[in-house]
């Protein structure tokens, strides 16, 4: 089972946060699988992590131009068992996984100034107690994350 936690972002977007939450994955070291729901995001993703400064190194690639197993990061919209090796999950724009089982650590982004977003978390929430998984919930708070649950 994996360990997931739900990330409620409240300060700033996923664009905002992930370098930071990637840069201490890569620390450990290890790699991460960032699934998005769109191409859009998936090119967006890309660019923002090439202009990182903090931390300002995110080696990574994508399905459009690059070699999974060299890349620490892959960014990609296909559910698939990470072809970089990954054992870290980030979920982006409520995409959803059927391999969850396969990965150490997932991170479930999402933007807590939308709704429609926040109620689609709370069912992503219950499917993953039911099936087994050890959840947390982390909230941007006025110092950083702060742990909720």
């Amino acid at each position: 089972m994996a360990e997931i936690g739900f990330y409620h972002l409240t300060r700033s977007s996923p664009e905002q946060a992930l370098p930071k939450l990637l840069g201490r994955v890569l620390s450990l070291p290890a790699r991460a699988m960032l699934l998005c729901a769109s191409a859009e995001r998936v090119k967006h993703l890309d660019d923002t992590l090439w202009l990182s400064q903090d931390p300002d190194w995110l080696p990574h690639g994508t399905p459009a131009g690059g070699n999974a197993d060299l890349q620490p990061i892959w960014i990609t919209t296909e559910d698939t068992p990470a072809p970089n090796g990954a054992r870290h999950l980030f979920l982006l724009e409520g995409a959803e996984s059927a391999h969850l089982d396969q990965y150490d650590r997932v991170f479930d982004l999402f933007d807590g100034n939308d709704e429609a977003s926040v109620q689609a978390a709370r069912n992503r929430w219950r499917a993953d107690k039911a099936a087994g998984h050890t959840l947390a919930y982390w909230q941007q708070g006025p110092k950083g994350w702060e742990k909720k649950a």
